[in-house]
């Protein structure tokens, strides 16, 4: 990478002796010490209120400062700012621009020069000339253009993160883990891809082609110096709904005309997409996306970020913090409510200070891309206080009351015989039941309930991910007439994590309190479910009549053969599971729910001589899948895919696949790019719609 140029010279006036030739940008010193290594090819990439240095080489005739003086000047936009380079051996001021030269930096043919932005610049890219001047002339050269980043390591930046273990996971990776589903097998990983080439170019895109930067260019680059509005903007631009922004959302339906969201593994490629079809949206993406490009836009300007899991996450619609559930006598999870409770949602925490609202508000935000509702009449969400959630403080900007509904609204949940209510439940513990994000250093997860909550619900402890895990509980509803204490309890368990093509096993269990025997009637009832809405027809019911004494515990053990799922489900699927169980005589009901993900057969993924790599250098993958099924698939197609390693998607297919038999794949791989790369891997056959299997495998690649 040559940052050495020759420079052009604009005009100027009258004879001086003195000409510039060359302007070397020092890219490799100034990248290492701005922490901006790998950011870009084309451009200087420099960080706020940190000194950076810039070679001036002069032609045959030696530079005389007592005769010729030097003025740099910084041009944004239409802005610019005059900055006479002084001799000094004082530190550079973060407060306003300068430019010195220190002892020793002053050579027969060259001159060094530091130049210091202040450390609440906007960030943006700016134009850099220079000026030599005499009292009778002046000549004038382009230099050319450097980008001015955040500085989350220096200590007067509303950015500034304290710990060096922080600003390495939140601002310098490339690599991240997704908290999906309903625990922890499905979590997958995510390449932030800001050291791919071109992203960091396509975020300051991004913030040229704003509705704010439109209506006026000046003030928007003015106000980019606050992370605060810096943070609003690209939320807003994220997702396409008011402006050029960058993703499309889809929930339902069709992925035909674009990409389904569960196929994208990095931010790098939608980025490319965006920049590539003149700022068109792409299609499609889903929360994880839209925070997961959020995430690498806000990291590549230099403001701390991660990605966050919200499990059982409230989508408040009237505000009310109260979400209605209704399901029928027979278990069945009915459409009926405007408000929902999503098995997850997936937004991003930023990490500034909040001179707008005072030191108290300092620290995580909540930055929501995801197109919900709409704040002051743009699809935006945040930045909000972490800490406002906590501490009820609905009136902090942005958008607090929202969030806290997410994380701590209540469920009313309601059994329905017609129209008629016969039972009703609050729970008050469900929603938010776990809020987790990726460990500093570590792809096991950090529980973040606490931060939020101030009372934390029960909850599974976080290294189990057990099936309780992101589920709407067990707690049962339940009706007993004329207001009498109901004698019966009832629980609902998954055993262990069902997987495609075994069978599902899950265990009803009632507790007969009463002195009394009772003839009992279970309802029980399978739904497949999308994460962020209510379930679809059950596509499995069973029912039967029992009789429990006395005191007795009744265990009730219910099975679902692949034979009756293999047309629904497919790996990653959630599903709903609720039992209603029916006093005969007194008319009591009681309801146990539970949700649940199916894991997915194996795909194996192994790099020649390890999963460490250079750059440029290529390399052998081999990628295979065997049918663990009993039955013989038609039409397999085995997918490998990764941004930064591969070109296009690389396919084997097979028209059958024999149990026990093995697909495999071999793709050459070739890193452009140090940091953290994905290979995604597929599997899927004409059997089924749906993609049956879908795993990750991270590569570590070093610059050669």
């Amino acid at each position: 990478m040559d940052f050495t140029q020759q420079t052009k010279h604009i005009w100027g006036t009258g004879n001086i002796q003195c000409q510039l030739k060359f302007v070397n940008f020092e890219a490799h010193e100034n990248h290492n010490a701005h922490e901006t290594e790998g950011l870009s090819k084309k451009h200087l990439v420099v960080r706020r209120g940190k000194p950076f240095k810039v070679t001036l080489m002069f032609s045959t005739q030696t530079w005389n400062p007592y005769r010729e003086r030097l003025v740099l000047e910084v041009w944004l936009g239409t802005r610019s700012e005059r900055i006479p380079v002084q001799f000094s051996e004082e530190r550079c001021n973060p407060y306003s621009w300068s430019a010195k030269i220190y002892p020793g930096d002053l050579h027969p043919q060259s001159v060094m020069v530091h130049i210091c932005s202040p450390v609440q610049s906007s960030v943006a890219l700016y134009r850099l000339v220079l000026h030599t001047e005499t009292r009778q002339s002046r000549r004038s050269y382009r230099l050319g253009e450097f980008v001015l980043l955040c500085n989350p390591w220096l200590k007067d930046d509303p950015v500034y993160i304290p710990l060096d273990a922080q600003r390495q996971e939140y601002i310098k990776s490339d690599y991240g883990v997704l908290y999906m589903g309903t625990h922890q097998n499905n979590s997958r990983p995510w390449s932030f891809g800001q050291y791919e080439p071109g992203v960091l170019e396509a975020c300051l895109t991004l913030l040229e082609v704003s509705p704010q930067h439109f209506r006026d260019e000046n003030k928007d680059y003015i106000r980019r110096a606050d992370p605060v509005y810096l943070s609003r903007v690209i939320c807003a631009m994220v997702n396409s709904e008011d402006d050029l922004g960058i993703l499309t959302g889809r929930w339902h339906g069709s992925y035909k005309d674009g990409v389904n969201p569960t196929e994208w593994s990095g931010s790098a490629d939608i980025l490319h997409r965006w920049v590539s079809s003149n700022c068109s949206p792409v299609r499609y993406g889903q929360c994880w996306v839209f925070a997961s490009v959020l995430c690498t836009v806000m990291r590549v300007l230099g403001i701390p970020s991660r990605v966050v899991t919200v499990f059982n996450a409230a989508h408040d619609g009237n505000g009310d913090l109260t979400i209605h559930e209704y399901y029928s006598t027979t278990g069945e999870k009915l459409n009926k409510s405007k408000d929902s409770v999503w098995n997850f949602h997936v937004w991003v925490e930023c990490w500034m200070r909040r001179g707008d609202l005072g030191a108290e508000f300092d620290g995580w935000q909540v930055v929501d891309p995801t197109p919900q509702e709409k704040s002051a009449g743009i699809y935006w969400c945040g930045p909000c206080p972490v800490v406002a959630v906590r501490q009820h403080c609905f009136g902090a900007p942005y958008d607090t009351s929202f969030v806290y509904a997410s994380v701590d609204a209540d469920v009313v949940k309601v059994i329905l015989q017609g129209q008629k209510e016969v039972g009703r439940e609050m729970d008050t513990e469900s929603v938010g039941q776990l809020i987790c994000t990726k460990s500093i250093g570590s792809d096991a997860p950090e529980n973040l309930t606490g931060t939020y909550k101030r009372k934390k619900a029960k909850q599974p402890a976080i290294t189990s991910w057990g099936p309780m895990c992101g589920s709407t509980g067990a707690t049962p509803i339940c009706s007993s007439p004329g207001g009498m204490p109901p004698g019966l309890e009832v629980s609902l368990s998954i055993d262990g994590v069902p997987s495609v093509g075994e069978s599902i096993s899950m265990c009803v269990t009632v507790t007969n309190q009463s002195s009394s025997p009772r003839l009992l009637k279970e309802h029980l009832n399978a739904q497949l479910k999308e994460f962020n809405s209510n379930p679809e027809q059950s596509f499995w019911k069973s029912h039967k009549e029992v009789r429990i004494q006395p005191g007795e515990v009744l265990t009730l053990h219910h099975s679902i053969p692949p034979s009756e799922y293999e047309s629904v489900l497919a790996g990653d699927d959630i599903v709903n599971v609720a039992v209603v169980i029916n006093d005969v005589r007194t008319e009591e009901r009681f309801l146990a729910t539970q949700e649940f993900s199916m894991s997915s057969p194996q795909i194996t993924i192994e790099i020649e001589g390890g999963d460490s790599i250079q750059m440029n250098e290529q390399h052998t993958a081999q990628v295979s899948f065997i049918n663990t099924f009993t039955k013989t698939l038609d039409g397999a197609v085995l997918t490998v895919e990764g941004s930064g390693l591969l070109q296009g998607k690389h396919k084997a297919r097979m028209v059958l696949l024999q149990p026990g038999e093995k697909i495999e794949k071999t793709v050459a791989i070739v890193a452009t790019s140090a940091g953290t790369k994905l290979l995604m891997a597929t599997f899927s056959h004409s059997n089924s719609t749906k993609v049956i299997s879908r795993s990750f495998h991270k590569v570590s690649v070093t610059a050669a």
